[in-house]
This record gives structure tokens, sequence and C-alpha cells, in this order.
């Protein structure tokens, strides 16, 4: 049981996306504070009781010793090559009482501009056309499809996976 009985007051909020609706490869992004995932990880899913109902499940498709990519690295002209990138991009998937969502995890250490761009677009929300002609998008929106085909390939190999 997840023991919520009220909302906390945080000193940095949890900076969540969800798109309207679920059930796509990527229905929105967290963007944790800190490397520190485990640590942030009671107010992500306090953030998310009310549109999942209790959380039961968290499945991660990472490992500890896996590095994280760096998305800053890419707007500044290291795009990543046609073939899949080193390190993959993280995502969880959350299943509640009522409704299950998989997110992409961005890296703490992303730029506020990068990062607030990638979370609009996991979940689907309106970018104005001056920013969607920019290297900054064009970064988003490759981070999102290859986002989305990780997820794509990541529940394939889940639901082999027992509960």
């Amino acid at each position: 049981m997840n023991g919520l009985t009220g909302t906390r007051r945080l000193a940095s909020p949890v900076r969540l996306t969800l798109g309207k609706q679920s059930g796509t490869d990527i229905d929105g992004a967290w963007w944790p504070h800190t490397a520190s995932v485990a640590g942030e990880l009671p107010e992500l899913v306090g953030a998310l009781h009310r549109s999942l109902g209790e959380v039961v499940d968290i499945r991660i498709n990472w490992s500890a010793a896996e590095a994280q990519l760096d998305l800053n690295s890419i707007v500044t002209g290291n795009r990543w090559p046609s073939a899949a990138p080193a390190s993959r991009p993280r995502l969880m998937a959350v299943a509640g009482r009522h409704e299950c969502v998989k997110l992409l995890v961005i890296p703490c250490k992303t730029s506020i501009a990068l990062g607030a761009l990638v979370m609009r677009c996991a979940a689907g929300m309106p970018v104005a056309e001056t920013v969607r002609r920019t290297p900054l998008f064009e970064t988003a929106e490759c981070v999102l499809r290859v986002a989305q085909t990780e997820s794509a390939s990541w529940s394939g190999r889940m639901r082999d996976t027992p509960v």
C-alpha cells in the first residue's frame, strides 16, 4: 500500500508529464532532480497515485552498471549514429490499480531547455512553431524516437518476464 493520506510540499516539485491517453510506447516523462532515482521515487509514486491508483509495480529497463545518455552532447553536434546508441534511453513502466504508464526518464543533468522540451514531446504536448524549427527541437524529437523504439523492444521482452 502506498500509505498516501495527503500531499507533501516539496522543495523541488516532481518534474512529470503525462499524455492525455496511456498505452502508447511512451506515455510521458519523468525528470529527476538528482542521480538518486531511488531517493526521488516516493515523490513520483505520490504524483502518479491520482492518475494510476495505488502503484503496484514498477519496472525499469536499465541496470546500475549502464551509463546514462548525455542528451546535452547530442545538441552540441555529437548526433547518434544511424545504428542504436551505445547507451539506451532509460524507461520506467509504472502500473497502478487503474492504469499503467511508460515513462521516459530524462537524465538529471540535462539542460533545462532540452529537458523541458523532451518532457513536452514525450507527453504529446503542443510546441510553438518557432521552437519546432530549432536544433533543440530536432534533438528532443530524436530522443523521443529512440525512446519509442526502445520501448517497443522492451515491451516485447517484458511480456516474457513473470511478475
